[in-house]
């Protein structure tokens, strides 16, 4: 029995998933087969091979490698892959969704080679109406998570560009572009090609940044697109590859992208420039250690943004940046389900995401309940807090959100919402953190969704509370929990909420 070239890569991948299901190294699992036979045992680096299909074992070999696991040879040799997947990303806890199904391991390695992934991903794409634009920012979005958020090169960037100050004025940041020969040049309310899109800044090369005047009624709007637009000129030498910002919560030609399917050899390019450029611009108006010493003493208050003179956005984003706490999550929600951004370093299961709408989203998330209030903002609208629980499929979460109905510079509504998961910071208290959550999940059932809190529970919150310096998990504790899914069609209430929810949840 010798391996085809084919039923190599099969072989080694369920090899490699055998092996570490049963926690052994290549070094330990060469070690039992030396214990077996000593002159036939492959060597480590052989059997990295094996696994990844560089190399097709002989019969006697696989008859010994079969032996170690009390397999029959023949079991290797069929088209199945019968062996539960180990998923071996290397990143850190909580970083990534933890959801079943959230890691999909690239086996055989065969068919997710560089040259075949590079042709099946255009005609994906095609087939299911993804632009390129939104699948770069959905990669980018799992390196983001998968770093945490952490980007040094990028926050030492910034440090340098503006001193660590803390806040920056407009002036100031009218002083530092020109220092980086950056020219600002005012415009009278462009728009798109469709006429409904205004345009909030543009950059023309060399080095000219178009600004809408009306920026000038929101300063604190113009910080960020001077900040955004510094960003280019420093961490790409402002050479014009960038996308233009409007005032519709798309960012760039996005709209244009949304109608063309497929990927283009700048959707990358500009994608991850767009995110650069932005998280340069939330380290050089919010410095990490200034603004860390700043939300502890706002009690990570949204609306100390007034103080900084910065968007709220702003605010929440470098929120989940800088906190040592890191199992936060942040969307950017815009009706009637398109996510201008999204970030999920807890873990959090997406209730929509922005490829395509679902038409079944749980009401009850703060984002969605707020998005289909239909209520005019109102001037000076304040945050809203809820604790919130979920089924993960692995037993039931616990979340706290800070959520603010606001609008862009186009006023056009939009819900900002950051929150993280409580779980990690009631244990670290020493508390029976599983017992906790689950009495709110039996609540919230037997409730019809929503529940009071027990005095054990808000207890319990409020310590976490005071020792993370978060007012708002505090005053979350005063209403009732809430039950929430990604979906409406999973929703675990014996009778579906649909979309009756009550406004005070």
């Amino acid at each position: 029995m010798v391996a085809s070239p084919k039923q190599a890569h099969f072989l080694g991948a369920k090899l490699k998933s055998l092996r570490k299901r049963h926690g052994l190294t290549l070094d330990e699992l060469s070690a039992r087969c030396v214990q077996l036979e000593v002159d036939a045992a492959p060597s480590t680096s052989y059997l990295s091979m094996v696994e990844n299909g560089k190399r097709s074992p002989s019969a006697d070999m696989l008859a010994l490698l079969a032996r170690v696991f009390g397999k029959d040879p023949r079991w290797f040799l069929d088209d199945s892959l019968d062996v539960p997947n180990v998923s071996s990303r290397p990143v850190a806890p909580g970083a990534l969704p933890t959801t079943p199904g959230a890691a999909m391991p690239l086996e055989p390695a065969f068919l997710f080679s560089k040259s075949l992934l590079q042709a099946a991903l255009p005609e994906l794409l095609a087939q299911t109406g993804t632009s390129g634009r939104h699948f770069a920012q959905l990669l980018i979005r799992v390196w983001q998570e998968t770093r945490q958020n952490d980007f040094p090169d990028i926050e030492r960037a910034a440090d340098e560009a503006g001193g660590r100050r803390m806040p920056l004025s407009v002036e100031d940041l009218m002083t530092i572009a020109a220092r980086h020969g950056l020219k600002l040049v005012w415009s009278d309310g462009e728009r798109t090609q469709d006429g409904k899109t205004l345009l909030r800044a543009r950059y023309e090369s060399p080095g000219t940044l178009v600004v809408n005047r009306r920026m000038n009624q929101r300063e604190e709007r113009l910080k960020y697109e001077l900040a955004f637009f510094l960003g280019h000129q420093v961490l790409h030498g402002g050479d014009g590859m960038i996308s233009p910002h409007t005032a519709s919560g798309i960012l760039g030609d996005e709209m244009s992208d949304q109608m063309r399917p497929g990927m283009a050899s700048q959707d990358v390019l500009y994608a991850w420039r767009d995110f650069e450029c932005s998280m340069f611009a939330g380290a050089l108006l919010c410095p990490r250690q200034p603004f860390r010493q700043f939300l502890l003493r706002e009690a990570h208050s949204v609306l100390a943004c007034r103080k900084l003179g910065v968007t709220p956005a702003v605010v929440m984003r470098r929120m989940t940046a800088v906190s040592p706490y890191r199992h936060w999550h942040f969307f950017d929600g815009y009706p009637p389900g398109y996510l201008r951004a999204v970030y999920r370093g807890n873990g959090i299961a997406l209730p929509w995401g922005n490829m395509s709408l679902v038409p079944d989203p749980c009401p009850r998330w703060a984002v969605f309940r707020l998005l289909n209030e239909g209520a005019p903002v109102r001037a000076g609208s304040v945050p809203t807090s809820q604790i919130s629980v979920m089924d993960s499929g692995t037993g039931p979460r616990l979340y706290c959100c800070h959520s603010l109905h606001t609008e862009d510079a186009g006023k056009s509504p939009h819900v900002l919402s950051v929150g993280l998961d409580l779980a990690p910071a009631l244990e670290a208290q020493g508390l029976p953190t599983a017992d906790l959550i689950e009495s709110v999940a039996t609540a919230c059932r037997r409730g019809k969704g929503l529940a009071v809190l027990s005095p054990a529970v808000r207890a319990a919150l409020q310590t976490v509370a005071r020792v993370q310096n978060i007012a708002w998990i505090a005053d979350a504790t005063e209403k009732p929990a809430t039950l929430i899914c990604p979906r409406n069609g999973v929703c675990p209430l014996p009778t579906p909420c649909g979309h009756a929810v009550r406004r005070d949840a």
